[in-house]
């Protein structure tokens, strides 16, 4: 194990009665980036994280967080990480200062720095204005906020995040994503389930995706693009009469016979190259006088890629009769 990696999982299982939640999950973490995790309902994506959290135990498999084994030394682990579950933990009958001075006390800072971390906290997350009142009162992005400041309170090496923004308006997502980016610019390492395919997108430096216990495919965004398509070029005629010759241009430069929409007026071919190809369509349409209304190269969106793996919408885990969440 390396500094370079602040999550190892290896063989992961965990069964619910006859329910198989994990079948065998390997990943890792690097350390300072990223990494979500989707998978559809019940696929076993939060089982993970309350696994590698020390909220649950593997039925087989190791995992290391922060440098330390999950099952052998839990206490050290807990040390080290933030877990912001996908319900609120503060206590909404506290006022936001109240609640993390609080947490800063159960962590053994004295009574004065626990309140100067209180006070950082509410600045950088811009409750100061509401510091002081009930959190009952809050609305639901703010006491979203306070509990992702309390999780920082003791200034975690590693942030576990389950489903951060559900609920959230998309102004309250917005700015949730812009605390963590500042997080991980600070050296911070975040692993995180989401429902929303565009905030994997916009926050993941890796995805992981898991369906039925287990990882069925992983890479960045554009990687998992590619990997059930890659990027098509799609050409968009002026006039319908030269849509044959721009088809049959998709075809010469590709070398597979273009998809034609006549009452788009456009062609679409796989685009081995990339943006290599674009070029060379985009030459040989000027150099034959073709006149284009629109030519792009094209990905198949992130929603796509989870349906065409999954056969499946993202969707949060549902309570499994044990009580535990797959």
């Amino acid at each position: 194990m390396t500094n370079d990696y602040a999550v190892h999982a290896r063989g992961l299982v965990r069964r619910f009665g006859t329910k198989t939640a994990l079948a065998g999950v390997d990943f890792e973490v690097r350390t300072g980036t990223v990494t979500a995790i989707l998978g559809p309902n019940g696929a076993g994506k939060t089982t993970a994280v309350r696994i590698l959290a020390t909220l649950a135990e593997a039925d087989e498999g190791e995992a290391i967080v922060a440098g330390f084994n999950v099952r052998t030394h839990g206490h050290e682990v807990r040390r080290r990480i933030g877990l912001a579950a996908q319900d609120a933990t503060v206590d909404p009958l506290l006022t936001g200062r109240e609640n993390l001075v609080m947490l800063g006390e159960l962590h053994q800072l004295p009574s004065g720095e626990a309140k100067r971390r209180a006070a950082q906290l509410l600045e950088e997350f811009s409750l100061v204005d509401a510091a002081d009142r009930l959190v009952s009162g809050y609305s639901g992005g703010m006491r979203r906020r306070l509990d992702l400041a309390a999780t920082l309170v003791a200034h975690p090496s590693v942030l576990f995040l389950d489903e951060p923004t559900t609920g959230l308006d998309p102004r309250a997502r917005s700015e949730l994503w812009g605390i963590l980016d500042t997080l991980v610019a600070r050296g911070t390492t975040v692993l995180l389930t989401t429902q929303y395919l565009d905030e994997a997108e916009r926050l993941a430096d890796d995805i992981i995706v898991i369906d039925q216990g287990r990882i069925i495919a992983r890479g960045d965004a554009r990687q998992l693009k590619r990997a059930i398509g890659g990027d098509h070029v799609h050409v968009m005629v002026e006039d319908v009469a030269s849509l044959d010759d721009a088809a049959g241009v998709l075809h010469e430069v590709t070398g597979v016979a273009a998809a034609v929409d006549r009452a788009l007026r456009s062609a679409v071919a796989p685009a081995a190259d990339g943006v290599d190809t674009l070029v060379r369509v985009a030459q040989v349409l000027a150099a034959r006088g073709i006149a284009v209304e629109d030519l792009s190269l094209r990905q198949p969106t992130l929603d796509e890629v989870f349906l065409a793996l999954t056969g499946a919408t993202a969707v949060d885990d549902v309570e499994l009769a044990s009580g535990g969440r797959a």
